[in-house]
């Protein structure tokens, strides 16, 4: 096991995880931002190096953490060889498995070599499975120009809508979510559309992977092409700054899948998922 510090050595690792698009997207852009100031308090272990088979980013040891946050105790998970990933993940050392946390990747052995490590040591895990999507290149984008009849005013998030954020989301709704949020907010790429009395009515931010996410409208503000023009927006911030612009979609979500094709979004062959896993010790008291 080596925890990858150099900073040369980082910048060469993001060539080469670009190497195995699309599956190494969510530790790419977390590399990426580990890259680029490293807000989120990432590192990155690997098996080996230079010629690494598996790789996990995940949260800083000195990092304040608190162990009922899934949403900020999360890796990312590439392999090349999925028995040198069991390998890893069986290391000591490399997962905290005394607290809540998540495990996302895009590949399809990653629920089955987890569970069976986190069976070992008896934490529960639940699956949640979606459809994983990359955006058009931005030259390339539809104008948002023709998307409505009236411009709206566009924005991005503040640490204030941190709290109208956590009460529309479907996982939201909980402290640990609240406090996620407000660190998305104030370290990464947001867009919102605000009314007049200037509050945010559709949004979507980045998360700590460089993945879309949170794409939501207002029930009162729907139908007017606002998600359509903060998704695309957001997708140039993303592209204007190098970054892949990525998201994720549950198979049931008729109307984002709709608005998604009408875009010209690229559904990948590959899936995206997202493991939960938790500790006989906190069971009940997690916001799954």
């Amino acid at each position: 096991m080596l925890v990858l510090n150099c900073s040369t050595k980082l910048l060469t690792l993001e060539k080469m995880l670009k190497r195995h698009f699309p599956e190494s997207l969510k530790v790419y852009g977390a590399v990426m931002n580990i890259n680029r100031g490293n807000p989120f308090q990432k590192e990155v272990v690997l098996d080996s190096w230079p010629d690494f088979k598996a790789v996990i980013t995940r949260r800083q040891k000195e990092a304040e953490t608190d162990n009922l946050d899934h949403y900020t105790n999360a890796y990312a998970v590439f392999y090349k060889d999925v028995r040198a990933y069991q390998r890893l993940l069986e290391t000591r050392d490399v997962i905290n498995w005394n607290q809540v946390f998540q495990i996302q990747g895009l590949q399809s052995e990653l629920y089955d070599v987890s569970k069976a490590v986190a069976n070992s040591e008896q934490l529960d895990v639940k699956l949640t499975s979606f459809k994983a999507v990359h955006f058009s290149p931005v030259s390339t984008l539809p104008d948002t120009s023709l998307l409505i009849s009236s411009p709206p005013r566009l924005a991005h998030l503040s640490m204030a809508d941190a709290d109208l954020l956590n009460q529309t989301w479907s996982r939201g709704g909980n402290e640990q979510c609240l406090r996620y949020l407000a660190n998305l907010i104030s370290c990464f790429p947001s867009v919102c559309v605000c009314d007049e009395k200037g509050h945010p009515v559709s949004w979507a931010i980045t998360d700590q992977f460089a993945t879309m996410c949170h794409g939501y409208t207002l029930p009162e503000h729907r139908r007017k092409g606002y998600s359509r023009l903060v998704a695309l927006t957001l997708a140039r911030k993303l592209q204007s700054r190098g970054f892949p612009s990525q998201g994720n979609v549950l198979d049931d979500n008729a109307a984002s899948i709709s608005l998604l094709k009408s875009i010209q979004a690229e559904f990948l062959p590959c899936r995206f998922h997202r493991l939960i896993l938790t500790p006989v010790t906190f069971s009940g008291q997690v916001y799954l």
